[in-house]
């Protein structure tokens, strides 16, 4: 556990959750901390689907900036690296991941919970790319998975203008997926990832990695991970319990044991 960043599990549900006060800034040792919480939850079997979670208040407001103040060219040059794949971690966990957001979710922020399947927004929340009004750009990979998730034309009005974008337009545009009052943001999500608690999980790990790896190259590589994806399953113990469970009670009542 460390000094910012905890993995919580309850029932099958691990919670990465950012706690560095007043308002969760991703400074350096926070993006190693989320690295290693990705990975610990992508690794353990109790673990089934994930939330990344800031807290009540809020979701994280971005980098810290006063620590990339002090930053010249060839510090950025090896941090950026770093920086990119803490990041990526949370979006290779291989489970469902949802995203609650509350309050401000913005650049860094924002970029984190780009990196989850969904995002479940409260009410109040704010999301952005401000980076612009740095004088830099989006550099945890706002420039592609935002782009990728609402589209060239938004994205560019989002990281170009540095704008804020309010609940309901983030809701309308795709940013986020569902939202709710700020105070049943937590409980929203949970009952997302508690549906995959009992999945067949490997089912689930092929499902995430042939969506993700298809958006990256041409329709004919995409059916090829998927056809090697979909025969590999024939060798899990799930495959043969969820067959056996529909002819003999029809769909939906497989008691899968996650092999």
């Amino acid at each position: 556990m460390g000094e910012f960043v905890r993995l919580e599990v309850e029932d099958g549900v691990g919670t990465i959750r950012i706690d560095r006060p007043k308002m969760n800034a991703l400074n350096v040792a926070v993006q190693e901390e989320i690295r290693a919480c990705a990975a610990e939850a992508a690794t353990r079997d109790d673990v089934r689907a994930v939330i990344v979670y800031g807290g009540e208040k809020v979701f994280a407001a971005g980098a810290d900036v006063k620590e990339m103040a002090e930053m010249s060219y060839t510090d950025m040059v090896e941090r950026s690296g770093g920086l990119q794949s803490a990041f990526t971690a949370v979006a290779k966990i291989p489970k469902p991941v949802v995203a609650a957001v509350t309050g401000y979710a913005l650049g860094g922020g924002c970029e984190l919970a780009l990196c989850a399947d969904v995002r479940i927004a409260g009410e109040g929340a704010t999301l952005g790319q401000p980076e612009i009004l740095l004088g830099i750009i989006p550099g945890a990979g706002g420039t592609q998975r935002l782009t990728r998730l609402v589209g060239p034309a938004k994205a560019k009005d989002i990281i170009f203008t540095g704008r804020f974008v309010q609940a309901d337009e983030a809701l309308r545009i795709g940013l986020v997926d569902q939202v709710v009052p700020d105070e049943e943001v937590y409980a929203a999500a949970r009952a997302w990832a508690s549906r995959f608690t009992k999945a067949a999980s490997y089912a689930l790990r092929a499902a995430k990695e042939s969506i993700d790896r298809g958006l990256e190259v041409d329709l004919e590589t995409g059916l090829e991970i998927e056809r090697v994806q979909f025969a590999a399953l024939f060798a899990t113990e799930d495959r043969g319990t969820g067959m056996r469970s529909f002819v003999e009670s029809g769909p939906g009542k497989a008691e899968f044991q996650g092999r």
